[in-house]
């Protein structure tokens, strides 16, 4: 049986903020779960493709945005997640 290597206190940060929005998910209309649960999946992936795991002034950066967006969906007067996608 493999061990798993330990998560970092970052790591588990990210996940936690990951089931967070999941969880928030769940509260919304199911078509507007289903669109909430794709744009965080997309992001989060996106994320760790493309943010380099050493820079962590810049993962710290993207959970704080992350929390303060998990707050603003946790209302229950807004619907849903906007994106804005940048060609770059």
């Amino acid at each position: 049986m493999a061990s798993r290597q330990k998560l970092s206190g970052i790591q588990k940060q990210v996940l936690a903020l990951y089931r967070g929005f999941l969880r928030t998910a769940r509260l919304k209309a199911p078509e507007e779960r289903r669109r909430i649960e794709s744009v965080v999946s997309a992001e989060f992936r996106d994320s760790a493709r493309n943010v380099d795991r050493k820079n962590f002034v810049y993962i710290e950066y993207l959970l704080r945005r992350g929390r303060r967006q998990l707050e603003q969906l946790k209302n229950p007067d807004i619907t849903g997640l906007a994106t804005l996608e940048v060609n770059k």
